[in-house]
């Protein structure tokens, strides 16, 4: 996602210059060698020095963490400390809710936080947030969301798009609904649906997961009936995956693999790593539905989005629509298009409109339908 996101920022006429971190610089250096521009420069890394964080942060206009949702409230703090913005693909509730703790801080420094970017939360969100906008009341917001293999392998029709850690968070909280009016949690894995899309995909499964509604329900609370989002999958994939969660791979009880001692849920994301494919091209599918009223009439507002992997530059759909909505929204905070301070969500602080005519100039496509 990183690298993707530095390809971005480098093709982006605004940006003069992109400086890519990470504890492996040999790791860095490849990256940056594969852009082939003068823009970029690699630096070796460990994010856990918190120093040398800050000490390369400062000099930039906005830092981005494309790393393990464990490390962003660090890196907000660093960040805040350098003076400088700063992004991150999120998707961990506890870890966005100690960010929002920095709000003051944040707001006292002049500095923008813009926790959960990417796909879902992120992009998703900001489509949600602003069709919302567009209707004079909202009964009901529905997000479903699936990165998919073009070329499914059973038993679980899936292939690694983005970190085993950030799969594993999703499956296994708890989704955080608007039902009646009121607030819930639901258990991840949950309440299968059928949703349609167009061929050759026809037939596929929704599902609750973690993490996806972001700040929504907070924003919509007392305003809309109905808000959910679930994972697109293709069909039987979430109970054949309960099963294996139900023997207890996603456990936190320690197991002994010859000389060490791991958790089962540490056996299970290697043995996911070397069964689950992570290459091959891959799909994006989005929807997002709004219903509720306009000029006292009924209507309904649907958003679409497919994006297929680029062949051309060799990104996945995941990659481009996770890291170019990143990208887009640093991009906005730095030319002032967001002028917002402190820690917001992308459904707080990013307009819908740019965001889309953004994507369009990079061939990631939503569609509007109302009705």
């Amino acid at each position: 996602m990183g690298s993707a996101v530095a390809l971005d920022l480098v093709r982006s006429e605004g940006v003069e210059r992109v400086t890519i971190a990470d504890a492996d610089g040999e790791r860095a250096r490849h990256v940056a060698s594969t852009l082939a521009s003068k823009k970029v420069q690699a630096r070796s890394l460990d994010v856990q020095y918190f120093d040398e964080v800050i000490e390369i942060m400062r000099g930039h206009d906005c830092a981005i963490g494309a790393i393990s949702f464990r490390y962003n409230y660090a890196l907000s703090k660093a960040a805040l400390e350098a003076g400088i913005h700063y992004c991150d693909l999120g998707g961990n509730d506890e870890v966005v809710a100690k960010q929002r703790t920095l709000d003051d801080s944040a707001k006292k420094r002049n500095v923008t936080i813009v926790p959960n970017c990417g796909l879902a939360p992120g992009l998703a969100s900001v489509v949600a947030a602003g069709g919302a906008a567009k209707l004079d009341t909202v009964h009901s917001i529905k997000i479903r969301v699936g990165g998919l293999p073009q070329h499914p392998k059973p038993p679980l029709n899936y292939q690694l798009v983005f970190s085993v850690e950030g799969l594993m968070n999703e499956y296994t909280g708890k989704s955080i609904v608007l039902r009646d009016g009121a607030r819930a949690e639901v258990d991840a894995l949950t309440e299968i649906e059928t949703i349609e899309f167009p061929p050759p995909f026809g037939t596929l499964e929704a599902f609750h997961t973690s993490g996806g509604t972001s700040l929504l329900p907070d924003l919509f609370l007392g305003k809309v009936r109905e808000l959910n989002y679930k994972t697109i999958r293709y069909p039987g994939h979430c109970e054949k995956f309960k099963t294996l969660l139900y023997l207890g791979f996603a456990s936190n009880e320690p197991i002994n693999v010859g000389s060490n001692l791991l958790t089962e849920k540490e056996v299970f994301f290697e043995l996911l790593k070397r069964k689950l494919p992570s290459s091959g091209p891959d799909v994006v599918l989005i929807r997002v539905m709004i219903e509720g009223k306009k000029n006292d009439r009924d209507h309904r507002l649907t958003y679409n989005l497919i994006d297929y992997y680029d062949e051309t530059d060799n990104i996945t759909a995941m990659m481009r629509t996770t890291s170019y909505p990143t990208s887009i929204i640093a991009q906005l905070i730095v030319s002032g298009a967001i002028s917002a301070r402190g820690v917001l969500t992308p459904e707080q602080c990013v307009p819908l409109g740019p965001m889309i005519s953004e994507l369009a100039s990079r061939n990631i496509r939503i569609s509007e339908t109302l009705e």
